[in-house]
């Protein structure tokens, strides 16, 4: 004998695979649970991921917190920074420049229909010493070396492959200095062509983010203060944290050490469009793949309603021989129960297990269309990133339950309404 409750009995009886077309819309119910918790478990823990090495790439490059002057370019950086340091949750600072330049290449004039290519990257004018404690930058580069003596530059991956720069190649940068001078004399008898400096190509460097990659070069901190003027000023201090999620901390009592004077940026402020855009996006995929399991919640009800019109007589010779409205409630709610657990967990092992091997799919996908889905150019990632985090399993699997639950509701309700007289005469 079964120790399983009659109901629950019953409702495993009437679940038994038969040629109806019940059994069929059951059949679908069952993998339209499992599709879209798969999906939904797949899609989450892709976007969750993708955020996660999104921040990382940011904060390889970028500072936790910039220190600027609230008017003006830093001059006593040198005390800044050891006040900065004496923070318990600083790890390491170093001092910059940062601004806009129009660069030109000069191609070799041995080969015929060379053209110069022009572009306006920023340059960030940094300290190769002070630099190895705030960024990624000094251990990114791929193609020559990190060197910065002398009229020197380093460019992204993406930046030397838009304007077909190779090492040792040269630039003709036009600083805000010279644009100025020209601006300033044209169409007077004073005018003169202002020549731009020469930059050497050291490095070509790849810190795992397009946008960084292609919009930004690099020289030492003498050269970028001599662009823009500065003499022995900058434009402010990159800060490197322990924990970078104190940054808010951090900023809070440096503010109170420095004053009003000065102006502190966290790297969650500067990059709040795009992690904000990110988070966004998780939660749309998320409501709009859920309609996946509406679909199949309507299966589940539609399948039990239609079974409580096939079973009436049953139903009706249950209620005759004693059980209670809740008892036969329980047959159906259990049907949709069951149909929820299994739907669940063959979705959650479908999901997981497409995760282990997304990248191999992936690559078969790309071998397949002949296309790239997933452009390294474009999102900077070599593999397709995922993050698996139990909050969001959790809520997709109990929200995926409690939405087959309720789908057999309904279809409950009407079989409890049935009266035994009425259903005994059905046929």
């Amino acid at each position: 004998m079964s120790r399983l409750p009659i109901e629950l009995v019953l409702a495993l009886r009437y679940l038994r695979p038969k040629r109806t077309f019940v059994s069929v819309i059951t059949l679908i119910s069952v993998l339209g649970v499992t599709l879209g918790v798969a999906v939904l478990i797949i899609v989450l823990s892709v976007m969750t991921g993708f955020g996660q090495q999104l921040r990382e790439k940011i904060l390889g490059f970028n500072a936790h917190l910039k220190v600027l002057a609230a008017n003006g370019p830093l001059a006593d950086y040198a005390y800044v920074m050891n006040v900065v340091l004496s923070n318990q949750h600083v790890r390491g600072v170093a001092p910059f420049v940062l601004g806009q330049v129009l660069v030109e290449t000069q191609p070799d004039p041995a080969e015929p229909g060379a053209q110069a290519l022009a572009a306006a990257p920023w340059v960030r004018g940094v300290d190769p010493v002070a630099e190895t404690n705030v960024s990624v930058l000094p251990s990114s580069v791929v193609e020559g070396r990190f060197d910065l003596t002398g009229r020197s530059v380093l460019v992204g991956t993406e930046f030397a492959r838009m304007l077909g720069v190779r090492i040792g190649d040269r630039l003709a940068v036009y600083s805000p200095r010279e644009l100025a001078k020209m601006r300033k004399t044209r169409g007077t008898e004073a005018e003169e062509a202002v020549l731009p400096d020469d930059y050497e190509v050291r490095g070509i460097f790849d810190v795992g983010f397009f946008e960084y990659n292609a919009s930004v070069i690099v020289t030492s901190l003498e050269n970028a203060q001599e662009m823009y003027q500065l003499d022995d000023q900058v434009h402010g201090l990159f800060v490197m944290l322990k924990d970078p999620y104190m940054a808010e901390r951090a900023r809070i009592e440096l503010e109170a050490v420095l004053g009003r004077e000065y102006k502190i940026t966290t790297w969650a402020e500067e990059n709040a469009t795009i992690l904000n855009a990110v988070a966004v996006e998780k939660s749309v995929m998320f409501y709009l793949l859920f309609f996946i399991m509406i679909v199949a919640a309507l299966c589940i009800m539609s399948a039990l309603i239609t079974f409580v019109v096939q079973k009436t007589r049953e139903i009706g010779m249950l209620k005759a021989v004693g059980a209670t409205n809740a008892q036969v409630a329980v047959v159906f709610l259990g049907q949709s129960a069951i149909v929820g657990v299994t739907g669940v967990i063959a979705g959650l092992g479908l999901g997981m297990l497409a995760l282990a091997y997304r990248n191999e799919f992936l690559r078969f996908m790309n071998k397949l269309t002949g296309f790239e889905l997933f452009p390294a150019s474009i999102y900077g990632f070599v593999e397709l990133p995922a993050l698996v985090v139990t909050r969001d399993i959790v809520l997709i699997c109990v929200s995926a339950l409690v939405l087959c639950l309720l789908a057999g509701v309904l279809p409950a309700w009407n079989a409890t309404r049935l009266q035994p007289v009425d259903a005994l005469r059905h046929e």
